[in-house]
């Protein structure tokens, strides 16, 4: 529906949704914590009704957006598409979820064997995924603007150098490196549900659904992984280990196919249909 309402605008539409998520796993340990010190671990499932008045408002908001694509294919005629996209995907996203990993489930770990109190361990995931915001909304949009495949080489490149010079510094260097670390690491994800929605035009929600499976099937083998290096090695080798993994990724950009870095959807709606699915939206 986002790719739908987006226009030629998807990298900005799924930059908004990417910032949705990350927001969501900023506020939502903050929000859980003080509902466990109100109500006890046995009374925070009130917080639930939040969940139900959001899937009323949006219920509302979008009954009248369509869903479903205009022209739909058949599985084995999508198949071949799917494949050149999704294969060079896989060898992007592979080695790339080492790395987010490492951050995203053992970062506060990590802080406190480097000898950081619970407080400030808490405090640097919460820095990370912070930053995440910003660069889930910037790195769709430019990619909108200079190719989705150029904001991936710089961004990948830029959050695995990033993570090497942050296993490296100390003190108070580690808050602005981990603020570059996570506008750059996450920025990323935004430009390829891009590439899956544009690659994929006439199933996109099968396509999406694939796009979520393979990250959901890489990133618990990334979290054994990482945490077998960390009881064998130490964390701070098993960051290495995963930073070098994701500097892998890079060189798999170049098979996803896509000229110039940019494709064009051919399954956009008409300008009379994006200008009723706004005013619907309005």
């Amino acid at each position: 529906m986002i790719a739908r309402i987006s226009g030629k605008q998807l990298g900005k539409g799924m930059s908004i949704f990417m910032a949705g998520g990350e927001l969501g796993r900023t506020v939502g340990p903050l929000l859980v914590v003080w509902a466990v010190s109100v109500w006890t671990l046995e009374g925070y499932y009130r917080i639930m009704v939040l969940g139900w008045l959001t899937s009323l408002i949006l219920f509302w908001r979008l009954r009248h957006i369509p869903a479903r694509p205009d022209q739909r294919q058949s599985v084995r005629t999508m198949l071949p598409t799917a494949r050149r996209l999704f294969a060079p995907l896989l060898g992007v996203v592979f080695p790339q979820a080492f790395m987010l990993t490492a951050l995203a489930v053992y970062l506060p770990t990590f802080m406190t064997q480097q000898g950081a109190s619970l407080w400030i361990a808490g405090a640097a995931l919460s820095i990370w995924e912070l930053a995440g915001i910003g660069g889930a909304l910037l790195g769709g949009t430019l990619s909108d603007r200079v190719g989705r495949k150029t904001v991936l080489v710089v961004a990948m490149a830029s959050s695995s150098l990033l993570m090497f010079v942050f296993l490296n510094v100390s003190g108070w260097w580690l808050v602005p490196v981990l603020l570059a670390l996570g506008f750059t690491s996450l920025s990323s994800t935004p430009v390829m549900l891009a590439m899956v929605q544009e690659g994929v035009p006439h199933n996109r929600a099968m396509a999406n659904g694939l796009f979520m499976s393979m990250s959901f099937l890489v990133r618990p083998l990334a979290a054994f992984v990482i945490g077998l290096l960390g009881d064998n090695f130490g964390l701070p080798t098993a960051f290495y280990i995963a930073t070098m993994m994701a500097l892998l990724a890079i060189p798999m950009i170049h098979f996803l196919p896509y000229r110039n870095g940019r494709r064009t959807s051919t399954s956009r709606l008409s300008e009379a249909e994006e200008e009723e699915c706004s005013k619907q939206l309005e």
